[in-house]
């Protein structure tokens, strides 16, 4: 939090332009507890990936059975995306907040007490609801709270708190199989290592729950909703007395006067394409699919199958996704301190190119392994290079496409569309994550590690021409001004 402040000292002139004071500490609180939903967004989708072998021997699944368990969630955040999106705009950012941390709580404890396939899908959907409606409430929320200056910073630590997530899930995974002897084994009161994987998240889940009662409502949304004196109380609480008339009638104007959101806004009204899906909707999608396109649930999810397929044990594979998720970490911060300075496009453009080339490593040292008993084996260079290329594909990623992504999507969409925006692009986002998780393992067995990388390495190759020529920046513009 300290490092945040510290890094807006030099936005806070020109802020002060038009606050009577920033109570920055307030804002970053209020950010801080939004992105707790980022933390179990990313423990949730990365918990599974110490699961896999547990689930499969608990529920005798074939390898079909075993993406379609691991990709069940992934349904639920198809849904919950696209419903938080569109219901955000009725019931306020908040409300669906509080509605993801009551589905999180369920679904950990479900998915632990699972005694069948169905039953355990049924869970993950339910968690998958959850992530999915807190992938698009926590950054919009978050833009809509933060100041124009600093929002990119702001909305990155919820990428900051999806790896922590996804760390935190690692290090428990690695440390409750460590200690049981496997995730299959018993461990504590009778129950197996991976349901107390599961488990585990029922405490920031809770945690979740209790701060968000705590938080106000976003402004944007009170004003779209026609409920003036309660915008303008947040308001002055977060911009001061000063800029409370100013704020509100930028909100005011950016919003349909005779109606409320509705999804017909993300159509074109005026000119010669009137009827057909404005540009924006596009560029959302575009982002919201192509993040997923490359592949990088493929190590979230799949990772210590993923290493355990190429010859290392079940323990260091586990130990190498702990290293993923701390390169994770270490790439979303050198992007909270570049991402208002230099911008979100050249991010986004860096990082396609250094996926490509990384991807593409991968890819030529899996196609240099050889098959011993069944099992792909690498040479000790070839395992060297593999490894290296992969923690550098996931650093590129965590610094580029991982955060800026939910930062432009969060911010780019006018008031007006916004909740709409990130409903079909959130959407949109999870089905083609859906797609790349249900796909590997079938992918596996059938063309290969080698293949599927490919894959990956094509479509890293093809954002990097989607970023050339449909991306534009949102550096420094406030969400007043951004145009469909």
């Amino acid at each position: 939090m300290q490092a945040i402040e510290n890094s807006a000292e030099g936005n806070l002139g020109a802020l002060q332009s038009h606050q009577d004071a920033t109570p920055l500490p307030f804002i970053i609180l209020i950010c801080s507890v939004a992105t707790i939903g980022g933390f179990l967004f990313g423990f949730d989708s990365g918990v599974i990936n110490g699961t896999v072998t547990g689930l499969q021997q608990a529920f005798n699944s074939n390898t079909a059975g075993t993406g379609f368990n691991v990709a069940s969630m992934l349904l639920g955040c198809a849904f919950g995306a696209f419903f938080a999106g569109r219901l955000a705009d009725l019931w306020g950012r908040k409300t669906l907040l509080l509605v993801a941390a009551v589905l999180f709580l369920v679904s950990a404890w479900g998915s632990g007490v699972a005694s069948s396939s169905g039953e355990f899908v049924f869970y993950r959907i339910l968690g998958g609801l959850a992530v999915g409606a807190a992938s698009v409430m926590s950054p919009a929320y978050i833009s809509e709270i933060a100041p124009a200056a600093i929002r990119g910073r702001l909305i990155t630590i919820n990428q900051i708190a999806i790896i922590s997530g996804l760390f935190t899930a690692f290090v428990s995974n690695y440390w409750l199989a460590n200690t049981a002897g496997s995730a299959v084994n018993e461990w504590w009161m009778g129950y197996n290592a991976w349901r107390w994987m599961f488990w585990i998240e029922m405490v920031p889940a809770a945690l979740f729950f209790f701060a968000l009662l705590l938080i106000p409502e976003s402004p944007r949304y009170l004003v779209m909703s026609r409920q003036t004196s309660k915008a303008t109380a947040v308001l002055r609480k977060l911009y001061g007395e000063a800029a409370v008339e100013q704020k509100l009638e930028s909100i005011r104007e950016s919003v349909a006067g005779d109606h409320r959101p509705r999804m017909a806004d993300l159509l074109e009204s005026t000119g010669k394409r009137v009827g057909k899906v404005r540009k924006i909707v596009w560029v959302g999608i575009g982002l919201a699919t192509f993040q997923q396109l490359v592949g990088i649930n493929v190590v979230f999810y799949y990772g210590a199958v993923l290493w355990q397929a190429v010859g290392f044990s079940e323990s260091d594979a586990l130990m190498i996704n702990i290293i993923s998720g701390g390169v994770s970490i270490a790439a979303c911060l050198i992007t909270m301190a570049l991402i208002d300075k230099i911008g979100r496009k050249p991010l986004l453009l860096v990082g396609s190119i250094g996926m490509a080339v990384t991807l593409g490593l991968v890819a030529f040292a899996f196609a240099n392994s050889s098959l011993v008993d069944g099992k792909l084996q690498l040479s000790q260079s070839m395992g060297l290079l593999a490894l290296i290329a992969a923690n550098a594909y996931v650093f590129f990623f965590n610094g580029s496409w991982g955060p800026a992504m939910w930062t432009m999507l969060g911010e780019m969409f006018p008031n007006q569309i916004r909740g709409s925006g990130l409903a079909v692009s959130g959407l949109a986002q999870w089905v083609a994550n859906f797609a790349i998780t249900m796909t590997f393992p079938i992918m596996l067995t059938g063309i290969g590690l080698a293949g599927a990388y490919g894959i990956y390495t094509l479509f890293a190759l093809l954002s990097v021409a989607f970023v050339l020529y449909m991306v534009h920046e949102t550096k420094g513009l406030e969400l007043e001004e951004m145009r469909g």
